[in-house]
């Protein structure tokens, strides 16, 4: 584990809303929130509602922007996200988790947790200076979010659709070179 359990899960969620605004996009319904909500373990607050729908998907491109963005520019986004929810860092324990912090009740509205959660979490990957832990999918045609939690440090692909793409690509070009 690169990061603390709580830093990567609200990093894992981020990237996953922030890259569901790809065409096509994959964050349309209240069932679909929920699923992401569900799968990455989310807690708190969660309404089920169109309203909170609305507000996520509007979050999504701040956590693009402060996924992608240097590391002096992330610096200045994570203040200001911190700094318009009033955040205050506490240590809590809940359900099956230990000690981990939290910025936000767990009643604040679920975008407004995201929001605040995505920007703890990258000051963990500031401080730790892990900034080339995110990037941009290597795909030509993908603005995706990577998040590489990697030993090695090889994750180039924001999913296995660009990755099957490319490595099929390759192959072509490879079996076209030798004939």
């Amino acid at each position: 584990m690169v990061f603390a359990y709580d830093t990567e899960i609200a990093l894992q969620v981020a990237v996953v809303l922030a890259n569901s605004a790809l065409e096509p996009d994959t964050l349309e319904t209240v069932e679909a929130l929920t699923e992401v909500f569900e799968t990455h373990a989310y807690t708190g607050r969660h309404d089920r509602t169109r309203a909170e729908l609305d507000d996520v998907r509007a979050a999504r491109p701040r956590l693009h922007a402060l996924l992608t963005a240097s590391r002096d520019d992330a610096v200045e986004l994570v203040n200001q996200m911190l700094a318009e929810h009033r955040a205050v860092p506490q240590l809590v324990r809940h359900d099956a988790f230990d000690w981990h912090v939290h910025a936000v009740a767990q009643d604040q509205p679920l975008a407004t947790r995201i929001v605040v959660e995505t920007a703890m979490a990258m000051i963990d990957v500031i401080r730790a200076d892990e900034m080339s832990r995110l990037g941009v999918c290597a795909d030509d045609d993908c603005e995706g979010v990577v998040l590489d939690l990697s030993r090695n440090r090889s994750r180039r692909f924001c999913s296995t659709t660009c990755g099957n793409r490319n490595a099929v690509a390759a192959y072509r070009a490879r079996q076209a070179a030798g004939t």
